[in-house]
């Protein structure tokens, strides 16, 4: 997408977004956009983002929305992303679609675990790398 833009540039200059990170040209993106009102779909935007970038976006996309200027669906892993004010969530599963207060979402509840103890989560990852899905190699 930014290459595209800095390859067909419209009637006014756009951000040089190869000159920064990815989760900072996303920003500028986002930033440069926001004053044109519309709907705003996003597809698991925390990819290009760190944890304050995600905070950021909020921010931002906050504003869109309190302004008046736009709408934000949104589909997310990110817990933090997931904690947009306001949000009516929906959570995607087995179970197909369902309404659900955030602390409920499986993506928090997983989060939480693996904060509390991530030995509990690594150790099952152990030689994962080298191809052996968790077998114990005999020089180990």
């Amino acid at each position: 997408m930014f290459t595209f833009l800095e390859q067909h540039p419209g009637p006014r200059p756009e951000p040089v977004f190869h000159e920064r990170s990815h989760g900072e040209s996303f920003l500028d993106f986002v930033i440069d956009r926001s004053q044109w009102p519309g709907l705003w779909i996003l597809d698991e935007p925390e990819s290009a983002l760190s944890f304050q970038g995600c905070l950021a976006l909020i921010g931002l996309l906050q504003a869109i929305v309190d302004d008046g200027l736009g709408q934000v669906v949104l589909s997310t892993h990110s817990p933090v992303l997931a904690a947009f004010p306001g949000a009516t969530i929906h959570e995607v599963g087995e179970w197909g679609l369902r309404r659900s207060a955030w602390a409920d979402l499986d993506l928090v509840r997983n989060q939480r675990a693996f904060l509390a103890a991530p030995e509990q989560y690594l150790r099952h990852l152990d030689g994962a790398a080298d191809g052996d899905h968790g077998q114990q190699s005999p020089t180990r």
